[in-house]
C-alpha cells in the first residue's frame, strides 16, 4: 500500500500544479473576450480565429481542473443520499463508484481520444470557419483532460482503500482535502 499511496500523492500533486496553472486560462479568456468584443464593436473587426481560441481556453480550464476538482472532492454527486451514509459506507460507496464508472468511463474517452487526436494531427485538420484554427489542439486536450480524470480517479481509488483498510484516516467533512496524505 505504501507504494500506490506514494504514487496517488505524485498523482494530486502533478494534477494540482496543472490546474492551478490551467485556471489562469480564465484571465486569458476574459482578455481575449474582452478585446475581441472591443474590437468587433469599435472597430468593425471579427476573427473566427479569437472566437475559437476563446472556446480553446474555455474547454481547456474544465477539461485540466476536473482531475483537481475530484482530487478535492469538490466534484457533484448526490449528496442527498450519501448525506444519510455513515462515513465509511461513503468510503465504500466512493471506492465502489470510482472502480465501476469514473475509472471505466476516464478509460474508454482516454482510449478514444488517442486515434481522435492522431488522425486530426496527421491530417493538419483545420475548422471549417474561415480563419478558423487547428483542431488538433483541442482534441490534445480532450486526451490529456482525461488521461489525467484517469489517473486521478486512480488515486483517489488507492485512497479510499487505504482509508477502508485503515492505513490513512478518514477524511473528515471539514477538513482539509486529502489530509491523510501528508503525512
Amino acid at each position: 500500500m505504501g507504494f500506490a499511496l506514494r504514487l496517488a500523492r505524485g498523482i494530486d500533486a502533478v494534477n494540482e500544479r496543472i490546474a492551478r496553472l490551467a485556471a489562469w486560462l480564465v484571465v486569458a479568456a476574459v482578455v481575449i473576450s474582452a478585446g475581441n468584443a472591443v474590437s468587433r464593436k469599435a472597430f468593425s473587426l471579427s476573427s473566427n480565429a479569437w472566437l475559437e481560441l476563446q472556446w480553446y481556453l474555455f474547454g481547456a480550464v474544465f477539461l485540466l481542473g476536473a482531475s483537481w476538482t475530484l482530487a478535492r472532492n469538490e466534484h457533484v454527486r448526490i449528496d442527498v443520499l450519501s448525506s444519510r451514509f455513515s462515513q465509511r459506507a461513503r468510503e465504500r460507496l466512493d471506492l465502489v463508484g470510482h472502480a465501476l464508472f469514473l475509472i471505466p468511463f476516464a478509460l474508454v474517452h482516454v482510449v478514444f481520444a488517442v486515434p481522435f487526436f492522431l488522425l486530426s494531427w496527421r491530417t493538419g485538420e483545420v475548422s471549417a470557419n474561415a480563419g478558423g484554427l487547428p483542431l488538433w489542439p483541442a482534441k490534445l486536450l480532450v486526451l490529456v483532460g482525461f488521461t489525467m480524470l484517469l489517473a486521478q480517479g486512480l488515486s483517489e481509488f488507492v485512497k479510499k482503500l487505504a482509508v477502508l483498510r485503515g492505513a490513512l484516516p478518514p477524511q473528515r467533512a471539514d477538513g482539509p482535502p486529502n489530509a491523510g496524505l501528508s503525512a
